[in-house]
């Protein structure tokens, strides 16, 4: 099994696929996206563009690629991590 990289661009071909349900979409601010993050229960999370950029966030998108391919059972983009995970990594990245 090898590795596998992923650019911008597949960042980007994820975030099109299941953001823009006309349902999910809305209430989102301008230069963000929203994610449903949980094992269990779901929750909502609205995030900066930025993180797409970054490897550890990447990262949780391989995992959600590998889980749901593109289909999310939320209508959204759903990030199968706990919640606790997801809240220490977005403060790493907005402390960078």
């Amino acid at each position: 099994m090898g590795i596998r990289f992923f650019g911008m661009s597949h960042a980007k071909q994820i975030l099109q696929r299941s953001l823009f349900a006309p349902t999910m979409a809305t209430n989102v601010p301008k230069g963000h996206f929203a994610v449903y993050i949980g094992e269990s229960q779901k929750k909502r999370f609205t995030v900066p563009l930025s993180y797409l950029s970054h490897p550890s966030f990447q990262d949780l998108l391989r995992q959600a690629e590998e889980e749901f391919g593109f289909n999310h059972p939320m209508g959204g983009l759903t990030i199968p991590c706990s919640e606790d995970a997801f809240i220490n990594l977005t403060c790493e990245l907005s402390s960078s």
